[in-house]
Order: C-alpha cells, then sequence, then structure tokens
C-alpha cells in the first residue's frame, strides 16, 4: 500500500517530538550534572582553631588494632600557652588520674612528667607543611626517676594531603608517614621500631588520626588508632 502525504506528515510531527523530548531530556541531565551536590546532612562546620589557646581540648577514641576493641577514650586540654610551649592535661575516660605534658609550638612532646624529651620526640609537625617535605629526628628520652635513656633517630615525610571524616566531621589534612628506632643506653640488647602515620589538620592545630605500630626486638608490642570523636573550644 502506497504511503499518503497525510501518514509522512503524521509521522515527521512524531519524529520532530521524539528528538525535541530527547533534547529536553538531556539538557535536564546536563544541568543535574553541573549542580554540585549538597553537603550530607550530618556534616559539622570545622572550628577554627589555627593558634592554640587555653581551654582548647580534642577527646580521641583509642582502638587496639590486635584485640580489636576501644581501649581508652582521652581528652587532650590546653591549659597554658606561652611563646615556645604548649602544656597540655591528659584525662582517661574511667580513671582518676590526669597527665601533664608539655610541647613545642610545632607538638612535638617535650616532657611528660616520667620522661623527659630533648629536644624533643619527633612526632609534630614543620611548618608550613607541604607535600614531599621531609625531616629527620634525632632526640635523647630520659627517664631520671628510673635512670633509662633511649636514643632516638628517624625520619618524617608528608606524602599528601586527604579529607579524613571522624565522628567529629571532616577535615582537610596533610598525612605524615613517620619511622623511628629507640634503642636503649642500659641495655644495648633492646631495640624499639615504630612507625606512625598521622592526619594533620591545620584547621584545628591538631591531628585527627593517627595510627601508632610498636615492635620490640622485632615483635609487635602496640598496634593503635586514634581518631578524634569530639574537639573544641572555652566560649
Amino acid at each position: 500500500m502506497a504511503e499518503t502525504p497525510w501518514g509522512k506528515t503524521l509521522m515527521s510531527r512524531y519524529a520532530a517530538t521524539m528528538i525535541a523530548c530527547l533534547l529536553v531530556g538531556a539538557a535536564s541531565a546536563w544541568a543535574a550534572n553541573d549542580t554540585p551536590s549538597p553537603p550530607p546532612a550530618d556534616t559539622k562546620p570545622v572550628i577554627a582553631m589555627e593558634q592554640p589557646l587555653q581551654g582548647d581540648f580534642w577527646t580521641y577514641e583509642v582502638r587496639d588494632e590486635i584485640g580489636g576493641k576501644i581501649s581508652s577514650i582521652r581528652t587532650h586540654m590546653v591549659t597554658e600557652v606561652s611563646p615556645s610551649e604548649i602544656s597540655v592535661r591528659t584525662t582517661i575516660k574511667g580513671r582518676d588520674t590526669d597527665i601533664l605534658s608539655v610541647y613545642d609550638r610545632s607538638w612535638n612532646l617535650k616532657d611528660n612528667g616520667e620522661w623527659k624529651y630533648q629536644p624533643g620526640d619527633g612526632s609534630g609537625i614543620h611548618s608550613p607543611l607541604k607535600t614531599g617535605d621531609s625531616w629527620n629526628i634525632s632526640a635523647d628520652d630520659v627517664n631520671n626517676s628510673k635512670g633509662f635513656i633511649w636514643k632516638r633517630s628517624g625520619r618524617s615525610k608528608v606524602v599528601g594531603q586527604e579529607a579524613i571524616t571522624t565522628r567529629a566531621g571532616t577535615f582537610e589534612t596533610y598525612r605524615i608517614e613517620t619511622t623511628l628506632s629507640r634503642r636503649s643506653t642500659n641495655d644495648r640488647s633492646r631495640k624499639q621500631d615504630i612507625t606512625t602515620v598521622t592526619w594533620y589538620a591545620p584547621a584545628i592545630d591538631h591531628w585527627v588520626k593517627k595510627t601508632f605500630v610498636l615492635r620490640e626486638n622485632g615483635h609487635l608490642r602496640i598496634n593503635n588508632v586514634l581518631e578524634v570523636v569530639e574537639y573544641g573550644r572555652k566560649s
């Protein structure tokens, strides 16, 4: 049967309508892709804490990766800030005792009461942080009350930047990998090897996550992960 002119017109209109619908659908999809997705409803704004102040605090959940359980919940609170040092009181949930530690302004531990680290334990940062930067660690760990001295040496490197999410929020961080060894001057047969990964967030002037692995004479002794679950500063 021959196709009539009316049939041709109807088919042309149908084809034109379908093409228009496809173009509208594609335009809508492109527009949706170009529109930024809204942040998750539970995203928490980061509290600016670039400079340490008395009352600043960070609470960490410590998970023992060997046993697979939460071993402690620790809160670090700044008690005093001077041009060269930061004093921090550490409390552990469920325990009555607390520890006073002294850091330099780059968060290298210098003194935690029983141990003195000269000039510092090397766990801090080197500002300004930049991917690819590295620095050497060299210090004496001294326990005068027990007559112990350990020599530590190692190296830290900033390997990149990462966004890290914990229960306290999402943070832009620098990932710092550290390897170091400790040797006892009292007993040369004792050696400790430590590896840490630190995710330091400049916005809150602290680490939001850290892994800590210690081997003594080649045997695994500690494997912990610390994550910040709460932080802030006094009003």
